[in-house]
């Protein structure tokens, strides 16, 4: 597998790890700082499991990690992740900036439609 692909299947996990709003709910919410599966539990109406099975695709997209601090498991988010999606977004949002751009300059010398029927405006 080439490095480009490796790239390409790492970033379709992040963005299919974060169609799930309960998931994205829970990265905002550990963007904030690590929780126990407990406290990430706390305001969803589902079961330890289920929100153990959404932190381990947030997990396995690379989003999110699990320490041991004594007793406790924190979950944390791994924040340099989002680098790729917004690398990825970024290139396309310069595209479309530059689209619009090449739009508003063919835009600026096409004449007013008043202009062409000999109207004053």
């Amino acid at each position: 597998m080439s490095l480009h692909q490796a790239r390409a299947d790492r970033l379709s996990q992040v963005f299919a790890a974060l169609a799930d709003p309960t998931r994205r709910d829970m990265v905002a919410r550990l963007a904030d700082g690590d929780a126990t599966v407990t406290e990430l539990a706390e305001p969803y109406d589902v079961s330890l499991q289920a929100v153990s099975k959404h932190l381990k695709v947030l997990g396995e997209a690379g989003l999110v990690s699990r320490t041991r601090d004594e007793q406790r498991r924190p979950v944390h988010l791994e924040a340099e992740v989002f680098d790729l999606a917004t690398k990825w977004l970024e290139r396309y949002r310069r595209q479309a900036e530059e689209r619009y751009h090449r739009l508003d300059e063919v835009l600026a010398v096409m004449p007013d439609e008043d202009e062409e029927l000999g109207e004053e405006p």
